[in-house]
């Protein structure tokens, strides 16, 4: 098949290293264009753009309407993953087989931006991928294959991410032969349909008043991005990695506790044990090394 791969984040780069081994032929990425970033606004390229310039593969970064259309021409099949753009329903008709989304969740549930996210923050113990066909409505399309996936209790949204994408890049093999087969895709079903909406920042804040595993919850879902963080002293401070502990309560929440050099603090129920931040302005630290450089003592309090 010829295949093209529209894609921004690191995501598709297990999907792109299986296609390029694969029988079928890449014929390029289409990427968003280069943006200014950072405190220095410099110019760079989305993560699968830096891919294809590395291994030798066409990558287009079409900006306007017509742009998409000509990128999208003569392919048997587009595979989206993490693009990031609206496709309309004439560029959505381009492929002969149509377009096809890598999505984080087994939908119907966690339709949207943000489906990892959304699943550690609500305590899943379960997600997976689903591989679809794309219409015009959002993660709606008719289902060619699903995988679960058994959510470790640590893991991170990056630590999922990187794991869904590997099941996601392996089970492309599949879904291709069934297409070229004329096998035809599943209707997802109308029952239990939630979304996942993009993450602000604003929730990203911790609330001290909430459960300890809530918070658990919380920064694993918003590590690394956008960063669970607090306050101290007016100071913003992210949190990238808690346990939670059967520790019980002696004072208000927010409020550390230090002992031998670990960090608790107070939530409503139990102690967290707090073991990696970045302080404002730092790179990522362990708690113990952050209490050796800081005037950081019990009683006082995260905000």
């Amino acid at each position: 098949m010829r295949v093209l791969v529209a894609a921004t984040a690191k995501v598709a780069i297990p999907t792109l290293e299986w296609l390029k081994q694969s029988e079928h032929e890449l014929l390029g990425i289409v990427t968003t264009p280069d943006s200014r970033t950072g405190r220095g606004k410099i110019l760079s390229q989305s993560s699968v753009a830096k891919w294809a310039e590395d291994n030798q593969i066409v990558a287009l970064k079409p900006n306007t309407h017509d742009e998409m259309r000509k990128a999208f021409e003569n392919t048997d099949v587009v595979i989206a993953i993490a693009y990031g753009r609206i496709l309309q329903k004439d560029i959505l008709a381009l492929p002969k087989y149509g377009f096809l989304n890598l999505h984080f969740s087994l939908l119907p549930s966690y339709r949207g931006a943000a489906p990892v996210q959304r699943a550690l923050l609500n305590g899943e113990k379960k997600t997976g991928i689903s591989i679809f066909k794309i219409d015009e409505s959002l993660d709606t399309g008719p289902i060619y294959l699903q995988k679960s996936y058994e959510i470790p209790v640590n893991a991170t949204s990056e630590d999922v991410l990187k794991d869904l994408s590997e099941i996601g890049a392996q089970s492309f093999h599949k879904v291709l032969i069934d297409i070229e087969n004329g096998d035809q895709p599943k209707a997802q079903t109308s029952e239990n349909v939630t979304f996942a909406p993009k993450i602000t920042k604003e929730e990203a804040r911790i609330d001290w008043a909430k459960p300890a595993q809530f918070i658990h919850n919380l920064v694993r879902a918003f590590t690394p991005s956008p960063g669970a963080w607090t306050t101290m002293n007016e100071n913003i401070i992210k949190v990238s990695q808690v346990i939670p502990t059967t520790k019980p309560i002696t004072l208000t929440p927010g409020t550390i506790e230090v002992q031998d050099r670990r960090l608790f603090a107070t939530t409503s129920d139990f102690c967290l044990e707090v073991i990696r931040i970045i302080p404002a302005g730092k790179k990522e630290m362990l708690v113990s090394d952050w209490l050796n450089g800081t005037r950081v003592s019990t009683g006082d309090k995260f905000e």
